[in-house]
């Protein structure tokens, strides 16, 4: 008898969540410690399914990732009452500081955002936060 992975099956998005969230370049991010929350706007790429920000090792949410790798994030507009969309992910943090991965979402990053490439910095000098979700849930995307 075939035994079933207990690994849990990707998140996937629809072809209207992926359009939705590669129009948007800002996210909420949701950490917390001793059950406290934290909530904090940040630039974001969703690449191959998940999402990345930067952050400083100084940070709240950083400090909070330390202890604690749940996470938290939504992408969402609200233009009227009857125009809101939102994707809104729970999910595993993994903090990136050097190497490979570290220097492929610099680039992603230097080529999309202003503020990258006004205060350029170097690995280890301040980490990328990969979001792997593991539960999703969203609205008003067509």
């Amino acid at each position: 008898m075939a035994q079933r992975s207990k690994a849990k099956p990707a998140v996937r998005f629809a072809k209207a969540e992926k359009k939705f969230l590669d129009q948007n370049e800002l996210c909420k991010v949701a950490t917390s410690h001793n059950d406290s929350p934290h909530v904090t706007p940040v630039n974001f790429i969703f690449n191959d399914g998940s999402f990345y920000f930067a952050t400083d090792y100084e940070s709240r949410k950083y400090k909070n990732l330390e202890k604690n790798k749940s996470i938290a994030l939504v992408v969402d507009t609200y233009n009227s009452t009857t125009d809101n969309k939102a994707v809104v992910i729970q999910g595993a943090a993994e903090i990136i500081e050097k190497g490979k991965e570290f220097k492929r979402l610099y680039d992603m990053f230097y080529k999309k955002f202003d503020w990258v490439r006004e205060d350029p910095w170097e690995e280890e000098e301040a980490p990328f936060v990969k979001v792997r979700p593991l539960h999703k849930t969203s609205w008003g995307l067509k």
